[in-house]
């Protein structure tokens, strides 16, 4: 087993890492402090091929592996998990599905402006009452000649405020249970659709998040992305990949911890030496290290098992519950060892844990991970 990185994989790595440092990490607080949606960092990242990293060239792609995309998204995260969000769901969320399932008319006129970054997507699956339990969708699509006419409310939709295209779930047959959930793309501006406030968060202040209304929205059925009654297992083959990219993300902010930490504490003098040679702080440091690279392995090996083209949901699963819990533990001991400096914005270890929260909630919280989990090792068995 080999676990150098290809040359392309550093590559594109450092690339990331510069673009991070250089064109994020300068305006990470004043965004996070204002909620403000970072619109010119998003169209540079577009122009460098981040929107649409996985996506064949054919269609306006970078045409990487999920390796690149999870290297190149740690990175992102280190400095900003707020843009390492819009990126996931770009990529994982928006056009991992229109590339495996849509139409030649749905790639060629929705995929390829996501792909080359001339467009940004969204995908609404949760609602008020269908969170971790996606089958009670009471979204509705009523066929009406040559269109569907939607109905109800989405709520939590990343990107909800900032989004052209939106992957919607919906109820065409309500008597079919999740056998009549179906999947549609729909376009910012359409009739019937509209936006509610954004959500004054936590963390991930950066990133807008959103409930969506339609009232009696008219959308093509061209527009349907998979055939009627495949939306439920196409949200959830999506989310499997999804789940790698929110993996990556709080690979990123554990990462982001440790190196504030060992920053701060060689710097830092108590007793007359730096904090990095007592014993107490050494400790902590090295059990982040310890949980940096487990989640970064485990996070890895989930994408490389899908670049074989093998089935990788129950990877997915272990890296995204593992990574999660990492991130949020080692945003607490930078705080810890910063001291007080650690509860002030200016260091920024407290906006890590923040950011770091939410990892362990959206896109299946770790109680729906452990599930999984739990179902794939018992039918292995």
């Amino acid at each position: 087993m080999n676990f150098d990185l290809k040359e392309e994989h550093v590559m594109l790595r450092d690339t990331a890492r510069e673009f991070a440092q250089t064109e994020v990490a300068p305006s990470a607080i004043k965004r996070d402090i204002k909620g403000e949606f970072p619109a010119d960092i998003i169209k540079k990242l577009g122009e460098l091929g981040f929107w649409g990293m996985m996506v064949p060239t054919e269609y306006g792609g970078a045409g990487l592996d999920t390796i690149s995309y999870v290297l190149a998204l740690i990175e992102i995260s280190k400095v900003d998990a707020s843009v390492g969000l819009i990126m996931s769901v770009n990529n994982s969320l928006v056009c991992f599905g229109l590339e495996k399932y849509g139409s030649d008319f749905i790639k060629e006129n929705y995929l390829a402006p996501l792909a080359k970054g001339e467009k940004l997507g969204a995908f609404a699956l949760s609602e008020p009452e269908a969170g971790s339990d996606a089958t009670c969708q009471k979204t509705t699509a009523e066929k009406d000649g040559d269109y569907y006419l939607i109905n109800e409310i989405k709520n939590w939709i990343t990107n909800g405020q900032s989004d052209d295209y939106v992957l919607l779930t919906v109820k065409i047959d309500k008597s079919k249970g999740h056998h009549g959930i179906s999947t549609i793309i729909i376009e910012k501006g359409t009739p019937g659709f509209d936006y509610g406030n954004k959500e004054d968060k936590l963390g991930i202040r950066s990133s807008d998040t959103s409930s969506l209304t339609f009232g009696n929205c008219k959308v093509p059925v061209r527009n349907l992305v998979c055939e009627e009654g495949k939306g439920f297992n196409f949200s959830m083959d999506t989310l499997n990949g999804g789940r790698i990219g929110i993996a990556a993300q709080a690979v990123g902010i554990a990462e982001a911890s440790l190196e504030a930490s060992l920053k701060y504490s060689k710097e830092r003098k108590a007793f007359g030496q730096r904090i990095s040679d007592l014993q107490a702080i050494q400790f902590k440091l090295a059990y982040m290290a310890i949980k940096v690279d487990a989640a970064k392995l485990l996070t890895l090996k989930a994408a490389a098992v899908k670049d074989a083209g093998k089935k990788y949901f129950k990877e997915a699963a272990i890296a995204k519950l593992y990574s999660s819990k990492v991130a949020v533990e080692c945003a607490l001991e930078a705080i810890q060892i910063h001291g007080g400096y650690g509860y002030v914005r200016e260091y920024q270890v407290e906006r890590y844990l923040r950011d770091a929260k939410i990892t362990e909630i959206y896109e299946g919280t770790s109680k729906i991970q452990k599930i999984v989990i739990s179902r794939a090792i018992i039918d292995e068995k």
